[in-house]
């Protein structure tokens, strides 16, 4: 186990009704509020209502920006820094998934900097300060409701890139499970696949004696994989979408990061997917997930087989490591097809004549990879072996 920090100082208020109380915890940071959203889901199933009212009754100024699309641009992040300097803003509250979150993140990150905010991205400008945030969770994915990352895409080029600093992690998140009630299924096992990721990027370590946080990190994917059937049979089975909803953000709070050295060539290899062809994240990663576990698993037998045996059940004695570790990849791929998700670009809707192009960007000034150190050429193989 490596040495670490571990710092969290998100507030979570979590369970029904809790979005009503939202003013009292905007009050301890902020006086004037910009309001940030997505499209008109939260206005269509009374969220923003509910939101706007406690606001209003607390006496709480607020100016709105909606309009956050997911894969959030960096067009939106600028019109938003520009609304928060002519209006006064001081905190900004996101109400939405992820990528309002991280809009709203980024908003605030720019701020207090003279110069182009996508310095943060793209020429590793380090942030110095940052609006506060806080956050009325309505989608379990991305986990940044209490993370200390965003990631937002810029159109022009289509770069999708990320930043990660301790002055964007939201001071609180409001999570109430019923708010996830109206996700149509796509979008609630696209969630869960994103959540699995977060996991499963952590848990494929070469770090040793990391023995706590593998379990808990078992523990959260097998807590997925129960829940996520359950919801997609009955959205309203509030049991379990807290279940879910409480491990998307335990999944990327860097809990399960402590001591080890986690992958993050998956994550890298989909953000292309998502810059260039707009696709769902979770969608993405069900199709690169999978794929890039056959192409390094044998890098790492005795993980892979743990993986197999731990989560999925196989039996540790039946053939060897090898068999063992590619049981897990093929119940990986069966759970992501049995919840709806694609397991090819040709289902994702990608197709094949931009592979290297992306695959150039995923190493572009950046190494790729943990368990093993990926290349240009491997990421295209990658692609190339879910054509299909």
């Amino acid at each position: 186990m490596r040495n670490f920090v571990y710092e969290n100082p998100t507030k979570i208020i979590f369970g029904k009704d809790k979005e009503k109380e939202v003013a009292k915890h905007t009050a301890e940071h902020g006086s004037k509020v910009l309001l940030h959203y997505g499209g008109g889901s939260i206005k269509k199933y009374g969220t923003y209502d509910t939101v706007v009212k406690s606001l209003e009754a607390a006496g709480i100024d607020y100016v709105e920006l909606g309009g956050v699309k997911p894969n959030p641009r960096l067009d939106l992040v600028k019109k938003g820094m520009e609304l928060v300097e002519s209006e006064n803003v001081d905190f900004i509250l996101a109400v939405g998934g992820g990528s309002v979150i991280d809009s709203a993140k980024t908003i605030a990150a720019g701020h207090y900097y003279d110069g182009d905010v996508w310095d943060f991205f793209a020429n590793n400008v380090k942030i110095e300060q940052a609006l506060p945030v806080g956050v009325v969770l309505t989608i379990p994915a991305a986990g940044s409701e209490s993370s200390t990352s965003a990631v937002i895409t810029k159109m022009d080029g289509e770069h999708k890139l990320s930043i990660n600093s301790k002055h964007i992690r939201p001071q609180f998140a409001i999570m109430n499970p019923e708010l996830t009630f109206t996700l149509p299924d796509y979008q609630t096992a696209a969630g869960a696949v994103d959540i699995m990721s977060h996991i499963l990027e952590r848990y494929f370590t070469k770090t040793a004696n990391v023995e706590l946080t593998d379990r808990l990190c078992e523990a959260a994917l097998k807590t997925m994989i129960t829940n996520t059937p359950l919801v997609l049979e009955d959205n309203e089975d509030y049991a379990a979408r807290a279940e879910i909803m409480w491990t998307g953000s335990i999944a990327h709070n860097n809990l399960l990061d402590t001591g080890r050295v986690g992958d993050w060539a998956s994550h890298g290899i989909e953000h292309e997917l998502s810059a260039l062809y707009d696709v769902a994240h979770g969608a993405g990663l069900a199709v690169i997930f999978p794929a890039w576990m056959e192409y390094v698993y044998q890098h790492d037998l005795e993980r892979f087989a743990q993986y197999a045996v731990r989560v999925w059940g196989v039996d540790p004695n039946f053939k060897d490591l090898k068999w063992t570790a590619e049981q897990g990849i093929q119940k990986t791929r069966e759970f992501f097809k049995s919840i709806g998700m694609p397991l090819s670009l040709e289902e994702l809707g990608v197709p094949g004549d931009r592979l290297e192009e992306m695959a150039a960007k995923v190493v572009a000034g950046k190494e790729r990879g943990s368990i093993v150190k990926i290349d240009k050429e491997d990421v295209l193989n990658i692609y190339q072996s879910v054509l299909k």
